[in-house]
């Protein structure tokens, strides 16, 4: 039987859905030196969950996940990683699922395809959130921001998928900051590293950091930046990807 939603929600007759299969995305913002993360809140309710959605049959798994990101930001060509697949059996919560619809005046049938089992793919992004404009889908009542020392208790396990993300990007940071786009064309080793330290969430020490920057061969060393006395000023860096 085939299942159909609208592109931002459930139901469209003209919308076929992969089924079993869902994403779910955990969009990281950055900003003056916030790390915070993006969160529906569904209609009256008190649910809060990570964005996501489904699959059409006629797309790419990269293109829906990018598809959701646009519909949640407002932005276009952002980095966006697939991390990890969710797919534990036990991985359902009928009551919850009752809740979110019921809190849209929809009552779901016994035989409804949302209280099947889903497995989940994670994807996470790292944005500018000053340039994001959160929007929520048709289900919820809010989209925003939260820092990420207090997020509410958020749906399913939507909590764990958060929490792989987060272990994700902290480990391969080396590997994905160049591309990321969240420093200027040109930046200080200070914005660099307070970059790095506020996604790893702990303090570096300056001399190791920039040894180990500048042994990564990621950087391109520019003119200083003149703020004042010329032998004070620091050098400016640009990233130097091949």
């Amino acid at each position: 039987m085939n299942r159909t939603h609208d592109s931002k929600g459930y139901w469209d007759s003209n919308i076929k859905l992969l089924p079993g299969i869902s994403i779910d995305c955990a969009i990281f913002g950055f900003n003056d030196s916030q790390l915070k993360i993006l969160l529906l809140k569904y209609k009256n309710t008190d649910c809060f969950a990570l964005p996501g959605g489904f699959i059409n049959e006629d797309e790419n798994l990269g293109e829906a996940a990018e598809r959701i990101l646009t519909e949640r930001t407002g932005l276009k060509n952002i980095y966006l990683e697939q991390f990890y697949a969710f797919g534990d059996k036990d991985r359902r919560n009928d009551a919850t699922h009752h809740k979110l619809m019921a809190g849209n005046g929809i009552e779901l049938k016994p035989d409804h395809y949302l209280l099947n089992r889903f497995v989940s793919i994670g994807y996470y992004a790292l944005i500018d959130f000053s340039k994001a404009t959160p929007t929520p889908d048709q289900y919820a009542d809010s989209c925003e921001w939260y820092d990420l020392h207090s997020v509410p208790a958020l749906i399913f396990d939507h909590n764990e998928i958060l929490q792989k993300a987060l272990y994700t990007l902290r480990h391969s940071i080396d590997e994905k900051l160049a591309g990321l786009n969240l420093l200027p064309e040109k930046f200080t080793m200070n914005e660099f590293q307070n970059l790095y330290e506020t996604i790893l969430g702990e303090k570096l020490a300056r001399s190791n950091f920039q040894r180990k920057m500048l042994s990564l061969n990621i950087l391109k060393r520019l003119d200083k930046k003149i703020t004042g006395g010329a032998h004070k000023a620091p050098y400016l860096y640009s990233f130097d990807i091949k």
